[in-house]
């Protein structure tokens, strides 16, 4: 695949502008994906080579935004760093099960669901900030912890705005703060997601290089200028990539 300049291009336009999108507001995975599949990787493969690829894009973010750092009420550090874990761990374990012809056929479905949870995110996350003195005990709050941080390390898609919204929900109100510990959360539980891909022997480790160099520095360079860019023309943006590729995939499947 890499001998093709065009699919170098390819992956590396793809995982700089999702590293970008995924410390500013998520939906990196609509990019990833439909690259490393476009030329020609196995899907299963290609959702795990994706998740490495991203990687240093979210420890950049926390970099990004390392001067509004601070974990939700309720939730310590400490427990949501094991939760981020354990959750991490048991999506990637689920992925390494799905055969490629199954996964072929979620993928379509994972790829809408994230969309339009993007897309009503604002929507949800005004509701949630309108409820916020009805916090939720610690005990939901670490289950919907441990269930976001499942579908992260299974499928990403979407999971920026399931992280935003459970901790409106817990009562942080500081979106930098906010942004900030979903790049931690998605580091977590992509560190022990990519472990588990590698031992299952699912990553495309040429490709995954490559488009870790690119998600690093679009990874950065979007936390710091997170502030510049207008809100509604990246939401609109990243809405449209994934309606985009959601077509494409239901079309191709």
């Amino acid at each position: 695949m890499l001998n093709d300049p065009f699919n170098v291009i390819l992956l590396l336009v793809a995982a700089c502008m999702a590293g970008a999108l995924n410390a500013v507001a998520g939906g990196g995975s609509f990019l990833t994906l439909p690259a490393l599949v476009f030329t020609g990787m196995p899907p299963v493969i290609a959702n795990a080579t994706g998740t490495v690829a991203l990687l240093p894009g979210y420890v950049s973010g926390v970099l990004g935004f390392r001067e509004d750092l601070a974990p939700p009420p309720g939730l310590s550090l400490r427990t949501l760093t094991v939760l981020s874990l354990i959750g991490g761990a048991m999506g990637a374990a689920l992925l390494l099960v799905t055969a490629d012809r199954t996964f072929n056929q979620i993928v379509p479905w994972l790829l809408l669901v994230g969309t339009i949870l993007f897309a009503i995110g604002p929507i949800l996350l005004r509701k949630l900030k309108d409820s916020q003195a009805r916090h939720a005990s610690a005990g939901k709050s670490a289950a919907g912890m441990l269930a976001v941080s499942i579908y992260g390390g299974y499928f990403n898609g979407g999971l920026g705005i399931l992280l935003l919204a459970l901790f409106g929900l817990l009562g942080q109100t500081n979106l930098n703060a906010m942004n900030g510990m979903k790049n931690v959360v998605s580091a977590l539980l992509t560190v022990i997601a990519v472990a588990i891909y590698a031992w299952g022997g699912v990553v495309a480790w040429p490709q995954a290089g490559v488009m870790m160099m690119a998600a690093t520095a679009g990874g950065y360079f979007g936390a710091r200028l997170a502030r510049r860019i207008p809100a509604l023309v990246l939401r609109a943006g990243i809405v449209a990539t994934g309606l985009i590729m959601t077509t494409l995939f239901f079309l191709r499947g």
